[in-house]
């Protein structure tokens, strides 16, 4: 059987999904609507903010000066637009297999299959890295317990709170969440009366935005430098989609869904492009601080504000644990899919009579205790290939989603258009343009050939991609050939 007679048979896309409408079975086989409205706003809004805004724009400022902007807008639009195109999807049919599950329906059971395991697998390695990263920063205010003590504690902690119940994970990611929204929403306010000269007790010059053209200009090294950038920033903004995922829990996932694809224009305009104006204004583009010490840093101490590195590192510190949060929580529901599609053990797929995971979880933390064990025996050779070969799969994931809405999009308005309510812009002629610009920063991805750069993610991450294609295709092949012998008995 082709794939595309294979992709007819499946169930129509305006079927009741068993993950989203099984709210309090008896027996443990669904999830429940255990989110509330004020938790899923958070989750949409705290998915855009990573530790990677506050210690990684360091590193692209010094690249690409204050053109640096350009390049997170660039990338801002990007994810805007494949947010859009998730959102159209997610909001006709919500499931916490999301994009997974809609290219299962739209290009076949192999792209749902390796779409959803190379997503796994990308959040376990960050559970790694996120759970290192804080643990470094809690050794450092008490060295009593060793790093590695540390790791275990938070990897310990975090999991216990996904077992408990999603109402649980959810309450977790609303405070760490609130707490990222509150310093950056402050950070940009003191920054912004710094800038004019208007914050009381500072004794930074009123510079505007001079800072912006005064020292070499706005591309101080040229125009490629854009491109740099992009590289640079297009991974911290991974985790947007984590609420397509979780809007399945809601009690209104449709409406759920809606309202986040909507609010993602503004989020990362306040949160990305606004925090990163502020800091290359109050700094200039060069200044040694903004590497030595981290930007935000940087530029909390250029206008005077005490203790600012223990400040910013309690921030840091919440955006790593909210993001090992909602790491866990969005291998465990990826997983759990992949398990009711019977695309990985059927354990996986059933759920505790509080609505949770319990196996899906376990499974996922585990990999993600093996990576961190591996982080701390081998850094520079088994966790670093981790590392590199799940570097390019956000990319990877964005393409999917665009190739999964124009077929999607088809499908919805042969057999459910009603349920359009989101609607990509300017279809199909946006997608292509955005599959084109994703096309584009993979290959120019290629000629970044430091060591762990740009190449070695996009080589790796390919041939790790390609190897779960061909598992898909031979299982799939072997299962089809099963199912014809048992029809048609030798």
């Amino acid at each position: 059987m082709s794939l595309d007679v294979e992709m007819t048979t499946r169930p129509p896309v305006s079927a009741p999904d068993p993950v989203t409408t099984v709210k309090n079975d008896p027996e443990g086989s669904g999830l429940q609507a255990g989110l509330k409205n004020r938790h899923l706003s958070m989750i949409a809004i705290g998915g855009v903010i990573g530790a990677g805004l506050f210690v990684g724009s360091g590193s692209g400022i010094a690249a690409a000066g204050p053109g640096i902007l350009v390049s997170y807008a660039l990338v801002g639009v990007l994810v805007v637009l494949v947010m859009r195109m998730l959102g159209e999807m997610a909001a006709a049919n919500p499931t916490s297999g999301s994009f997974s599950a809609y290219a299962d329906r739209a290009l076949g059971r192999w792209a749902g299959f390796t779409i959803g395991w190379l997503y796994w697998f990308f959040w376990v390695v960050v559970l790694a890295v996120e759970a290192t990263a804080g643990a470094k920063i809690l050794a450092g205010w008490i060295p009593a317990v060793p790093q590695w003590g540390w790791a275990l504690i938070v990897m310990i902690v975090l999991t216990a709170t996904n077992l408990v119940s999603v109402s649980s994970y959810g309450e977790f990611e609303f405070w760490f969440a609130g707490i990222k929204v509150v310093a950056i929403a402050a950070f940009i306010v003191v920054g912004a009366l710094a800038i004019f000269g208007l914050l009381p007790g500072s004794d930074h010059p009123a510079s505007g935005f001079s800072n912006l053209t005064a020292h070499g200009g706005f591309l101080p090294n040229g125009p490629g430098a854009i491109l740099t950038g992009v590289l640079m920033v297009v991974f911290s903004f991974m985790g947007s989609e984590i609420v397509t995922l979780a809007a399945g829990e809601t009690a209104n996932p449709r409406a759920a869904v809606t309202k986040a694809t909507n609010s993602v224009i503004w989020r990362i305009a306040v949160f990305y492009l606004g925090s990163i104006l502020i800091v290359v204004s109050l700094l200039r583009w060069d200044d040694p601080a903004i590497l030595k010490d981290g930007s935000y840093v940087a530029a909390l101490s250029s206008v005077g504000i005490p203790h600012a590195a223990q400040i910013m590192n309690a921030i840091v510190l919440t955006s790593v644990l909210s993001c090992l949060n909602s790491g866990l929580y969005t291998a465990s529901r990826m997983a759990f899919s992949l398990g009711r599609r019977s695309d990985a053990p059927a354990a996986f797929g059933r759920t505790t009579r509080r609505g949770v995971p319990q196996s899906a979880i376990l499974a996922s933390v585990v990999f993600g205790f093996v990576a961190v064990a591996f982080n701390y025996l081998w850094p520079d050779t088994v966790f670093q290939f981790l590392l590199n070969s799940s570097g390019a799969i956000a990319l990877f994931v964005w393409l999917v989603i665009c190739f999964s809405q124009l077929r999607m999009r088809k499908i919805i308005q042969r057999e459910s258009p009603e349920k359009l309510v989101v609607r990509m812009w300017l279809y199909p002629y946006l997608t292509w343009a955005t599959i084109a610009l994703i096309t584009f920063v993979l290959g120019y991805m290629l000629t970044d050939t430091a060591e762990g750069g740009g190449r070695d993610q996009v080589v790796l991450s390919t041939l790790v991609a390609l190897a779960v294609v061909v598992f898909a295709l031979v299982r799939g092949r072997l299962a089809r050939k099963v199912r014809q012998d048992e029809i048609i008995p030798s």
